[in-house]
């Protein structure tokens, strides 16, 4: 299979030697010793040492790390779903994208926690361009999206990694993560972009293109945080799109907002996952000969079941009543945590630019307003 050697992980033949080359880097150094605080260096690079492939990576060390994480920055993770999941069987997992790094890695924990099979998911090749980042993510079972590409080569990295996910699904039983779109929701509004149900569909062999959605089982995802530990830095980007200026990252921002959304603060979440779609899919075929409209009925179920079973904070609530000037939610939050997110927003932002306060303000309330459209629909 070397045709997909460019954005595949590490097979486990080659892991050892991915450890062995990293083993000294001052980040593996750095993430060690956050994991295990009082354990000597000498004893954890032994343990590394001595593995041999991504599941005891993954089981004895990057479980391990979150696990730690969510200790030092969160309340806590609840989950509601994975007890309709069946063991030993594969699915793709699209899910809305909060996070860079925890949004996959708090899934399979989750995961490895209800004895299902964990993930093999896509990370962009933009975040990836250290080498010993490059190393951690083939250790962590992440292939590779390649971003900024000229149309003809997209077109063909697209195919290849479509075939890729196929492959795994498919041939390997190993469940595959993917955002519903490139990059993390900016602005709260989940939605699923066509683009990348055009690329998984480019892996079918199936005369009809439901029958291969069926068969990959798309399994929606829908994960919530509190507080997003990468809000403020989300708002350079909302700020030149309300101006209508194209937005440059700067050279390392990419990194910090890893790290940001790493250590930041997130208090509660959840993470919810639906059921297989399955007879969503027949109706969509039935409704639509034209392939688009069905690529397009299934973005429209998928982000049904996304924003129908997002859990919805007191963060929330609030940011939507100062958004519009309403108390319309007051019953849903305390005046304590509102003074909390109140401060939160008077240290993060310039409370005195109001197309920066609105930016802030709807990253948090849209997912309120996305749930009430299928409450009032009821």
């Amino acid at each position: 299979m070397q045709k997909f050697d460019a954005i595949r992980p590490f097979y486990d033949t080659e892991v050892n030697d991915g450890i062995r080359s990293c083993i000294n880097n001052p980040m593996m150094k750095a993430i060690m010793n956050f994991t295990f605080p009082d354990m000597a260096d000498e004893v954890w690079k032994e343990q590394l040492k001595r593995t041999h492939s991504i599941r005891d990576f993954q089981c004895n060390f990057i479980y391990q790390s979150v696990q730690r994480v969510l200790e030092k920055s969160s309340e806590g993770l609840t989950t509601s779903g994975f007890d309709k999941l069946e063991k030993n069987t594969s699915y793709l997992f699209i899910s809305n994208h909060r996070d860079i790094i925890l949004d996959t890695s708090l899934l399979n924990v989750c995961l490895f926690d209800h004895g299902l099979v964990m993930t093999a998911s896509a990370i962009g090749d933009n975040l990836v361009k250290k080498d010993f980042l490059l190393k951690l993510s083939k250790l962590n079972r992440n292939f590779l999206v390649q971003r900024g590409l000229p149309p003809r080569e997209l077109l063909q990295s697209s195919k290849l990694m479509s075939e890729y996910i196929a492959q795994l699904l498919l041939r390997e039983n190993r469940s595959v993560w993917i955002a519903q779109r490139e990059g993390r929701t900016k602005d709260g509004n989940d939605a699923t972009h066509s683009g990348v149900l055009k690329m998984l569909a480019m892996g079918s062999d199936e005369a009809s293109l439901m029958t291969y959605f069926k068969k990959i089982k798309i399994v929606p995802v829908s994960i919530s945080y509190e507080y997003d530990p990468t809000d403020a830095l989300k708002m350079p980007q909302l700020m030149a799109e309300a101006k209508a200026e194209i937005y440059v990252k700067e050279k390392n921002e990419d990194f910090i907002t890893l790290l940001s959304g790493i250590i930041g603060q997130k208090k509660r979440i959840h993470i919810h996952v639906g059921d297989v779609l399955d007879k969503e899919l027949d109706h969509i075929l039935a409704e639509n000969d034209n392939t688009n409209k069905q690529i397009q009925g299934l973005a429209q179920a998928i982000d049904d079941s996304i924003l129908q079973s997002y859990k919805l904070w007191p963060t929330n609530y609030i940011a939507y009543d100062l958004l519009y000037k309403t108390n319309q939610y007051s019953s849903h939050y305390t005046e304590n945590e509102k003074s909390l997110f109140e401060r939160r927003l008077e240290m993060k932002i310039d409370c005195s630019n109001d197309i920066m306060m609105e930016g802030f303000l709807n990253m948090y309330a849209n997912p309120v307003v996305n749930k009430a459209k299928y409450e009032n629909a009821i």
